[in-house]
């Protein structure tokens, strides 16, 4: 044996805790998307979010989802504990917005934590206080039913972040951003959102996506409706229309939902442009606000922390759907009919690669 001491040691949990968080709490508005999307995977019909000074001081958000009782609050501080996967066999078909178990950890390693919670049906409910990473013991408090989890001081023991963040308008309008696509991904569900003592958001809940993109956008004339079923993969939403002979589509936000998840895939986009400079020489960047439905075994979204990307079992079949509902909504009359084939369902693992591109007709 070598009397060399060793060069390899282990982290600290502290250290490592704060490693990770790095891959999940990018800014603020990371940190507000990851708890408003547990608030809606617990069932919450309301939620409020309010921030100050861009989310660097204050964040806080509210909803009156189904609540925890002390031993799940207390679990739900741990690192890789979830609700939402129990097999392996699990990660070949989430249909959860969470999944990995990371989000509350990780935040609470960088910041004051408060999780304050009340299962529906309780008296009482439970407060937690975490500090830099420090637990304190669950103590029971009077409480609303739901959840309500406030992140104070964001990367207080991290200045090295922090000093990278921009400025507190700046991050305050990323927040922005982020509530507006997720208010727009759960039309049924009541958003506000606050900075300060500005409301920059309100929308009550709304049974109809068109109701839901008028209290986001107002009113969007240029937008034509685009719906499609084929071979299990469903398309629908809106795009911008063309304004007449010679004249492009109306630029705008590109929202785009796989599941219910907003995401950001090259195969849509290219499928987007495809279908575009098509019906015109102008494709711009064109408005559209595009939902799509497929079975959970056929998308692989464990593909990033941040949980933004997703991988298709068949991404030529994603863009053909996608490229001809946009070529009938864009045109007078419809593309003719193609027959669409999905592939058979095979074994779990991760999806085969595929480069987007029009099928052959």
């Amino acid at each position: 044996m070598s009397d060399r001491p060793s060069k390899i040691t282990r982290l600290s949990t502290e250290l490592a805790n704060q490693i990770a968080a790095g891959e999940v709490v990018e800014r603020p508005a990371s940190v507000v998307k990851e708890l408003v999307e547990n608030a809606i995977d617990a069932g919450a019909r309301r939620i409020a979010v309010a921030v100050e000074l861009g989310g660097k001081r204050l964040i806080r958000v509210e909803d009156d989802g189904e609540g925890m009782t002390a031993e799940e609050a207390a679990l739900a501080l741990e690192r890789h504990a979830t609700s939402k996967i129990r097999r392996l066999e699990d990660l070949a078909a989430i249909s959860t917005l969470g999944f990995r178990g990371e989000a509350l950890p990780s935040i609470a390693s960088v910041s004051n934590l408060l999780l304050r919670t009340r299962p529906r049906g309780a008296d009482r409910g439970v407060e937690i206080r975490v500090s830099a990473g420090v637990t304190t013991a669950p103590r029971e408090v009077g409480a609303s039913e739901g959840t309500t989890i406030e992140v104070i001081d964001l990367f207080c023991n991290v200045p090295a972040r922090r000093k990278f963040l921009k400025s507190d308008g700046a991050e305050t309008t990323q927040i922005s951003r982020l509530m507006t696509q997720l208010a727009l991904g759960y039309p049924e569900v009541g958003f506000t959102l606050a900075s300060g003592s500005r409301r920059l958001l309100q929308c009550p809940s709304a049974t109809e996506l068109d109701e839901r993109l008028f209290q986001l956008y107002k009113s969007r004339d240029h937008l034509v409706e685009v719906q499609k079923t084929a071979a299990g993969v469903s398309v629908r939403g809106f795009a911008a229309g063309l304004a007449g002979q010679g004249h492009g589509p109306v630029r705008g936000p590109q929202n785009l939902f796989v599941n219910g998840r907003a995401v950001k895939d090259r195969t849509i986009a290219h499928a987007i442009t495809h279908a575009y400079s098509a019906a015109t020489i102008k494709e711009r960047s064109p408005e559209v606000h595009l939902f799509f439905e497929l079975p959970p075994d056929r998308v692989d979204v464990n593909v990033h922390p941040a949980k933004a990307e997703v991988r298709f079992l068949e991404p030529s079949l994603v863009h053909e759907v996608l490229r001809r509902a946009l070529g009938d909504a864009l045109a007078d009359s419809p593309a003719p009919e193609v027959a669409l084939e999905a592939a058979p369902t095979r074994a779990p693992g991760p999806p085969a690669e595929a480069a987007p591109g029009p099928w052959t007709q």
